[in-house]
């Protein structure tokens, strides 16, 4: 079969572990075939061609124009339609040095093997019906994942949660259809009982489309995280608040005005979203022209913010102007107060504010908590649905539950039965697309193209 530039014909190979020194690699083949194709290559011809699927056979990978030994393997070997991609394949795991691998991939391009193109053998997998198209972008996701909340949501997409979630209303939509086909298909008077169509129903299934539309923000949050910058006067508490972050002394800390002159950065995870965490130079009229440039980068910086932590010193309350600069340079860019020091603050904060002491930790967890909900918009602390992370299932997603909804309208509105087929017919393609069951050649080139290679 051929999809776009993947012939699923040809007999493919590629490195399945990263491209670096290793105690142990693993090089991937898959085609029909491709198992007596391979087994030249080994010691054990024989014995790697007559091997039963799913049995580890031990050979040395040998050269076939020289008989020169290459590496000392195993070579586990999956007949169709077992295995990963559903075709006869062998999974070759040989000591991960550079050079033995590429005389390795030499060796299996001699004996007729291409090199396989990003996500080809999952591409396979999907053609052969081992993964729907929900499973099948799961495993690019669970390996990109950025903490164990994305893995863990990746990870239930794989095992088939959303699939299933999918295809439970789909059914349902079948069953409504092939009813609505009937009465379009025979005359009152042939049919012994007309069936209702409940508009309400079908508000049920369009709210749960839309449910799982709505889960994009927060599943895209977890599986990409977000840029959130540390900003304000100098001595605000920036630095140690950067470190209670890290929960280690990353950022200098001292009373000196100006010690932070550029921005540091650092990846951490706050209650399972993947944080770009930055802290800044403190904003102050500067004479040093190398403070000046820090607190301009930091400008620059938080301009491309998804949320900025603008730290008050509550030890000493807003300074003179800050209030209207504030408001000035974070105009459009989605900030959250912090009322920085309270362990020394007589004060009491600024509604709105969060506050905290970046020394002792007060109010650390209420500050996790609102970084979180802002930037999902909502509170997700207990979000245990399916989730997506696919702006093509999200648009799917809104494109079904907009069929649903007009399905139910032209019911309500008692409008003849042939209008109200198409909209279910179309939630049930929108649907299908999802899954995998109607997908173009292009759909799937471009979905496995930003896969990586070997996977």
């Amino acid at each position: 079969m051929e999809t776009g530039y993947y012939d699923t014909d040809e007999l493919i190979t590629a490195l399945a572990t990263p491209w670096g020194e290793s105690a142990l690699a693993a090089v991937r083949t898959s085609g029909n075939g491709c198992i007596e194709a391979a087994s030249v290559c080994f010691s054990r011809s024989e014995a790697i061609a007559a091997a039963e699927s799913g049995t580890i056979q031990y050979a040395l990978m040998c050269d076939p124009a020289t008989g020169e030994a290459v590496d000392e393997v195993t070579a586990a070997v999956y007949r169709a339609p077992s295995g990963y991609t559903g075709q006869d394949s062998v999974e070759i795991f040989c000591h991960g040095s550079l050079p033995g691998i590429q005389r390795i991939l030499e060796i299996l391009h001699a004996a007729g093997f291409r090199d396989a193109r990003p996500g080809e053998f999952t591409l396979r997998a999907f053609i052969n019906g081992k993964l729907d198209l929900t499973r099948a972008e799961a495993v690019q996701e669970l390996v990109t994942a950025k903490s164990r909340k994305a893995h863990s949501l990746a990870l239930g997409r794989l095992s088939g949660n959303l699939f299933r979630e999918i295809d439970a209303v789909k059914q349902q939509l079948v069953e409504l259809l092939s009813a609505v086909e009937v009465q379009l298909d025979y005359a009152e008077d042939e049919i012994e009982e007309l069936v209702a169509i409940p508009a309400d129903h079908l508000r049920l299934l369009q709210q749960t489309a839309a449910r799982l539309a709505e889960t994009y923000r927060t599943g895209r949050l977890y599986a990409e995280g977000a840029r959130v910058v540390l900003a304000g006067r100098t001595n605000s508490g920036k630095s140690s608040l950067f470190n209670l972050f890290l929960k280690e002394d990353r950022s200098i800390v001292s009373e000196i005005h100006g010690t932070t002159r550029d921005y540091i950065e650092s990846w951490i995870t706050v209650r399972g979203v993947p944080i770009r965490l930055f802290d800044t130079a403190g904003y102050r009229f500067a004479e040093d022209v190398i403070e000046a440039e820090g607190i301009r980068r930091s400008e620059k910086i938080a301009g491309a913010a998804d949320l900025v932590l603008y730290l008050i010193d509550g030890s000493r309350g807003l300074a003179a102007g800050e209030k209207k600069d504030l408001q000035k340079t974070f105009k459009n860019i989605p900030t959250l107060l912090i009322w920085n020091k309270t362990d020394i603050s007589h004060e009491a904060p600024p509604a709105g504010s969060i506050a905290v002491s970046a020394v002792s930790g007060a109010g650390f967890a209420d500050l996790e908590k609102a970084i979180i909900t802002r930037l999902a918009g909502k509170d997700i602390s207990q979000e245990t649905d399916s989730m997506i992370d696919s702006l093509r299932q999200k648009e799917l997603l809104e494109q079904a539950a907009e069929y649903l909804a007009a399905a139910a309208d032209s019911i309500d509105e008692r409008m003849p039965l042939d209008i109200t087929a198409p909209e279910i017919a179309g939630a049930i393609d929108a649907l299908g697309e999802i899954t995998g069951e109607i997908t173009s050649a292009d759909i799937l080139d471009k979905i496995f193209s930003g896969f990586c290679v070997g996977k």
